[in-house]
């Protein structure tokens, strides 16, 4: 099963289009959106689990340029 998170990005002025051209070229991103509100960019990555999406953020996400600060959120199934 794939573990999805969505990914809340605040970005620096100015630097919105430029984060959203290089996560999109990151490998297990499903999306990346420009959205209005708090949030700059809300990117949807998945992975195989917990430790693969922690790895993606940490090392995928933080460290582009021109993004100061995220929150992911974390998909859950309920039955």
């Amino acid at each position: 099963m794939t573990t999805r998170g969505f990914v809340l990005i605040e970005t620096a002025v100015g630097k919105t289009r430029d984060v959203i051209t290089h996560l999109r070229k990151v490998q297990g991103m499903a999306s990346v959106d420009a959205v209005t509100g708090p949030y700059d960019i809300i990117a949807v990555v998945e992975a195989k689990d917990l430790t693969s999406v922690g790895e993606m953020v940490t090392n995928k996400i933080h460290t582009v340029g021109g993004i100061t600060r995220t929150v992911t959120c974390l998909a859950i199934e309920l039955t």
